[in-house]
């Protein structure tokens, strides 16, 4: 396993985070919140044994559940691993039961760290963005919090590019703890967080940490056009929203290519979408959350595989987004004067042209 600094902290993370959104107390044939305890900890174990180090949680995961499981599972492994857990999340019936208000943050954190059985949290994380709370109000609360010795890392998650920087304007400001990594939703289907949220990762030392890599299941290589998807996959019907795919064409297309790919290497089309996540620039580790100790086992395997620069480029080429404004305008009209940021959007097209 490959481990990288968490942005400008100190910090080293395995290249492949467990997710827990699958950990809960409901019924188990639903793909999420269905693994009770003692498939969580075999989960856990399993990572644990592969040199895995991050565990991803929420408050939001089926209403606490996925905290309680982990933090019973976990008995006697604390020191293990590193927790990072989030809030925002609605908790409760009342107005001040979701958000980033300092009343909110203060109390989620005390919940969190009740239900996980711990001391402290090692990254807490701001789930969403609070357009309602004042910035300096919310990082504050996480400053707080730190200097309380509840917490010791921050980060944001789902956050767009003018969120980030005001957040860490505001902590530069007011010398308070800043965000060392941010969330963020990015596969070969969905790249759109290469245009604001990758650059800004890389020239403000943020750690990036990836949710979602294989889209929900459809880059598992399971979902193919013309096909039905597996019976019980969490998107029946290939009815994505999360990511949404608004080019269905374009995605069998990726999807083909990704087989292709794995297949010459002989390894599964997740495993090639783990890897190609991790091979782009600003990428710290990506999170994966596996309804089957087979299919982590799977996951867990992409932390080894490097794809080649041929491989890069194939996928590269069939995934590439057009360029928005004003990034096409740049490209055409100030690329000698791009810098590594720049860079980190602007290379392929670069290369392509």
């Amino acid at each position: 396993m490959e481990y990288r600094l968490l942005g400008r902290s100190g910090l080293k993370v395995s290249t492949i985070t467990l997710g827990t959104m699958n950990f809960g107390r409901e019924d188990p044939s639903k793909p999420l919140f269905s693994l009770g305890v003692e498939p969580a900890r075999r989960h856990l174990d399993l990572a644990i044994d592969r040199g895995l180090n991050l565990i991803d949680t929420s408050d939001g995961y089926a209403k606490g559940d996925s905290e309680e499981i982990i933090g019973e599972a976990l008995v006697g492994k604390r020191g293990k691993v590193l927790l990072a857990t989030k809030c925002f999340n609605p908790m409760g019936p009342g107005p001040n039961d979701t958000g980033l208000s300092r009343h909110h943050i203060v109390a989620a954190c005390e919940a969190s760290l009740k239900r996980l059985r711990t001391d402290y949290i090692d990254l807490y994380q701001a789930h969403k963005w609070d357009g309602q709370t004042p910035v300096e109000e919310f990082m504050e609360a996480y400053d707080r919090l730190i200097r309380d010795g509840k917490v010791r890392y921050i980060g944001c998650s789902n956050f767009s590019g003018w969120h980030v920087m005001k957040s860490l304007g505001v902590s530069e400001k007011y010398g308070r703890e800043r965000f060392v990594s941010q969330q963020v939703c990015y596969t070969l289907i969905s790249r759109e967080s290469e245009h604001e949220l990758v650059p800004i990762a890389v020239d403000q030392g943020l750690g990036m940490l990836v949710w979602g890599p294989l889209a929900g299941g459809l880059l598992s290589g399971k979902f193919r056009r013309g096909k039905d998807g597996p019976a019980g996959a969490r998107h029946t019907g290939f009815k994505w929203h999360s990511p949404p795919v608004h080019d269905w064409e374009r995605a069998f297309d990726i999807i083909e290519e990704l087989v292709a790919v794995a297949e010459a290497r002989g390894v599964s089309a997740a495993q090639v979408a783990l890897a190609w996540t991790l091979s782009r620039p600003g990428i710290t580790s990506t999170i994966v959350g596996a309804r089957t100790e087979e299919q982590l086992a799977d996951n867990l395997a992409a932390a080894d595989l490097k794809l080649s620069e041929d491989e890069q480029k194939r996928l590269e080429k069939v995934s590439r987004l057009p360029l928005p404004y004003p990034y096409w305008h740049q490209l055409f009209m100030c690329k000698e004067r791009f810098g590594p940021a720049d860079l980190a959007l602007h290379k392929p097209y670069m290369e392509a042209n």
